[in-house]
């Protein structure tokens, strides 16, 4: 027993020091885990923007002299002439060249109570335009409302006739659950970093020492197989486990810029938080190792296994995002790998008690599927075609 503990360890201290030995190809490994932050914070500040804070809108008015009433509310939801947009700004909006056409008769047909016709010219298949338009529609309906709302009231109806049925929305989330966007960012992240981080120490010690005859060698001493893939399984685990940690310590430092209480969120990372999520996704990063090795030792040279591996990558951000559209999801994506996570992680985002038979659950079925292909590529390499890439 103390024999064989010695071959593994001497093994996987040896697949270490390959993996930390060039030092730039780590840096580029864990480059997911350090622009992940960089990307959650950007993200988060553009939504919170859109959300909460109303940036000038600038448009070209035509007949803004028959409507003062209407310019005073456009100017009061920061809607204005083009004649007050900064210098630096003009470029842009010019190039949008939204337009509000204000017929003469305005103030004549409004007396009257007749119908008025205002005319918005835009490029509606512009996406830059899409929000200012949606901005002044909702500002003319307003002042239109109002108007209507005090003819009634001067003819002694009651406007609440207009409106028989409330709807009343009762938010039973926590009061103190994080913020939505930045935990559906973080949850895809770390599952990409377990993916990504190990992905060239994978490649390299199995595809790459093939091709540098060092798994040859390898094989021609008294250790098995399945001690050789566990060395190889652990190194690039421990890779990508490192790059899950990097990302939660990074983000809960960087989401601190991100001023939350604008959409009375807030975002924390507590000790018991950090440990649940590693306990989570430690299975993932032996999961995600296990099937970049497998994959890397069916392929014939470093070049294939390059490719073929990485369309692995795209599994973890996919997964998530096709759940999102799904009104009914299966029963059984609580329990497989990544979907089960991802629906874990977002309990945990929004405050809601872990469910440990589902840790359980999925973290079971994961760790069974990476036992299954660590075995059989322990397997696989008892194969002079796998070890030599015979076709």
């Amino acid at each position: 027993m103390n024999a064989d503990f010695g071959q593994l360890k001497a093994l996987v201290l040896k697949e270490y020091k390959e993996a930390f030995r060039d030092k730039r190809a780590l840096m580029v490994a864990l480059m997911m885990a350090f622009m992940a932050p960089i990307m959650i914070v950007v993200m988060s500040k553009i939504m919170i923007e859109k959300m909460v804070d109303e940036p000038p809108v600038y448009i070209k008015f035509t007949g803004a002299e028959y409507a003062p009433k209407l310019m005073t509310h456009l100017s009061d939801n920061n809607i204005l002439p083009f004649a007050d947009i900064p210098e630096s700004d003009r470029g842009i909006w010019d190039e949008r060249n939204i337009t509000l056409e204000i017929p003469s008769e305005f103030a004549q047909n409004m007396a009257e109570g007749k119908p008025i016709k205002i005319h918005l010219q835009a490029d509606f298949t512009d996406k830059a335009v899409a929000t200012p338009v949606r901005r002044i529609n909702s500002a003319v309906r307003d002042f239109s409302l109002s108007i209507g709302y005090k003819r009634l009231q001067l003819r002694g109806i009651d406007v609440r006739l207009l409106n028989p049925v409330t709807l009343v929305e009762q938010d039973t989330a926590k009061p103190d659950a994080t913020f939505i966007m930045i935990s559906m960012l973080l949850g895809v992240y770390l599952m990409m970093a377990a993916f990504m981080s190990g992905l060239s120490v994978a490649i390299d010690s199995s595809a790459g020492e093939r091709e540098r005859n060092v798994l040859e060698m390898l094989l021609c001493q008294p250790v098995s197989t399945l001690k050789i893939v566990l060395a190889k399984l652990i190194s690039a685990a421990t890779i990508s486990l490192i790059g899950v940690v990097l990302i939660l310590v990074l983000t809960s430092v960087s989401v601190g810029f991100v001023d939350l209480t604008k959409v009375g969120a807030t975002f924390s990372l507590g000790l018991s938080t950090v440990v649940t999520l590693l306990i989570l996704l430690l299975p993932i990063c032996l999961f995600a190792s296990a099937a970049q090795l497998f994959l890397a030792f069916q392929s014939k040279s470093f070049k294939e296994a390059q490719s073929t591996v990485s369309i692995v990558i795209g599994i973890p951000a996919i997964i998530p995002f096709a759940m999102m559209m799904m009104d009914d999801r299966p029963q059984w994506l609580d329990w497989m790998p990544i979907s089960g996570q991802s629906l874990i992680m977002e309990d945990i985002f929004k405050g809601v008690d872990v469910n440990w038979l589902a840790v359980l659950a999925t973290s079971g079925v994961t760790l069974a599927i990476t036992a299954a292909l660590v075995l059989s590529l322990a397997k696989k390499l008892k194969s002079e075609k796998v070890v030599m890439a015979l076709s």
